[in-house]
């Protein structure tokens, strides 16, 4: 069955499942979406980024690596 592109899909909320609520979209409540920001905030989610360079183009080296 395939669904029309002009009927809005009901997106559920990623942290309960519950349907969404264009208020707080894409979660139910406030409540979710403050255990969303505390999971960002705490560390819970990481986003994975390239190796960071300097102005020069060269990768930073790290800490660890200045005493070799």
């Amino acid at each position: 069955m395939s669904e029309r592109a002009d009927v809005p899909r009901t997106l559920s909320c990623p942290i309960c499942g519950k349907p969404a609520v264009q208020k707080f979209r894409p979660f139910c409540t406030k409540r979710c979406a403050d255990i969303d920001l505390n999971r960002w905030l705490s560390a819970a989610y990481v986003v994975q980024g390239k190796e960071e360079e300097d102005e020069d183009g060269v990768p930073a080296s790290k800490p660890a690596d200045e005493g070799s």
